[in-house]
């Protein structure tokens, strides 16, 4: 019988431990020795359209991170640590999602299962013309529909996220409408790694497989931190990657910093997902961009002073305002 990892993809191998010892990991850590599937690289950027307009994943990503530290100092918000984690994600993600910010019943879903980072997403709407910047400025106000966890009242939300677990059980059923519609539509979802010990999370797994839900793809949002401490210490779910492509799901891994990765892994072609569903490992920096955020558990929760956020913006990139 095949292994089920390496039915992922007869070109995909191993990730062995010298990247995580490279990094400077230990090569017992449990957040950087699972044994997954690299993604099949590409030589070419993936072309991402929106409106006829080239998306530049990068830049968008930069965007992302900048409006971040913005809109967090200005309302005074924490959960910093954990948008920061997602820029590069929800970049590759937000422009390939079809009918984003319309009511069209044949669009493609996007839930954010980690509803805690919802300003990255909120950022990602601005950069993309969902939303513009007055609904932006409202961040954290009383009354606002921009919270610190999504409102589907908000356009370009689909599903209300916060209880961890709960946002892929709503995107497993996503995906299985979309596979009884005669116009089925695609399922996005960011999982944080801190989800992976929810119940509930194993039983959308399983369902998932089960039920050939093709158009459904997970990102892992695999930071290795959560709340109050980090992952391998509060429950070891190194095993994740190797358990889903057990129950039928096709494995992939990438750097979820690295764009061009990202978006080579969400192009997956249909053939070498074989009706499968999709989980993509993508490994990321809680707090990344931002020196003094980076793998710090305190910046899932605090809020900048105002000589921290100078501080922060001043390590970013310098983009341009659109």
């Amino acid at each position: 019988m095949q292994d089920p990892l390496q039915a992922c993809s007869s070109s995909a191998v191993e990730v062995c431990h010298s990247r995580a010892l490279a990094s400077g990991g230990k090569r017992d850590d449990p957040v950087l020795s699972a044994p997954v599937l690299t993604a099949p690289r590409r030589d070419a950027q993936v072309d991402l359209r929106l409106g006829g307009v080239v998306i530049d994943s990068q830049l968008l990503a930069d965007k992302i991170r900048q409006r971040i530290l913005e809109c967090a100092f200005k309302a005074s918000k924490g959960h910093i640590g954990s948008a920061l984690s997602i820029a590069e994600i929800v970049a590759a993600i937000a422009p390939r999602l079809q009918g984003l910010g319309s009511s069209d019943p044949g669009r493609d879903r996007f839930v954010l299962s980690k509803g805690h980072a919802a300003l990255a997403w909120y950022c990602a709407l601005r950069e993309l013309k969902v939303i513009g910047d007055d609904v932006l400025a409202t961040y954290g106000a009383d009354g606002s529909l921009l919270g610190t966890h999504p409102d589907p009242a908000l356009v370009g939300v689909d599903f209300l996220t916060g209880s961890l677990g709960q946002g892929f059980s709503f995107a497993v059923g996503s995906a299985m409408a979309a596979n009884r519609s005669p116009t089925p539509w695609s399922t996005y979802v960011v999982l944080s790694d801190s989800e992976l010990g929810e119940g509930v999370t194993w039983e959308a797994a399983l369902l998932a497989a089960h039920h050939r839900c093709a158009g459904l793809t997970v990102i892992l949002d695999l930071n290795g931190q959560q709340a109050l401490g980090f992952t391998r210490d509060v429950l070891d779910t190194s095993a994740a990657p190797a358990a889903f492509a057990a129950m039928g799901w096709c494995v992939s891994d990438v750097d979820g910093h690295d764009v061009d990765a990202l978006n080579a892994a969400l192009s997956t072609p249909s053939e070498r997902l074989a009706g499968r569903p999709h989980f993509v490992v993508a490994r990321t920096v809680a707090g990344k961009g931002v020196d003094f955020m980076e793998r710090r558990i305190e910046w899932h929760y605090l809020p900048m002073t105002a000589d921290q956020y100078s501080a922060a913006t001043a390590q970013l990139p310098s983009v341009a305002d659109a």
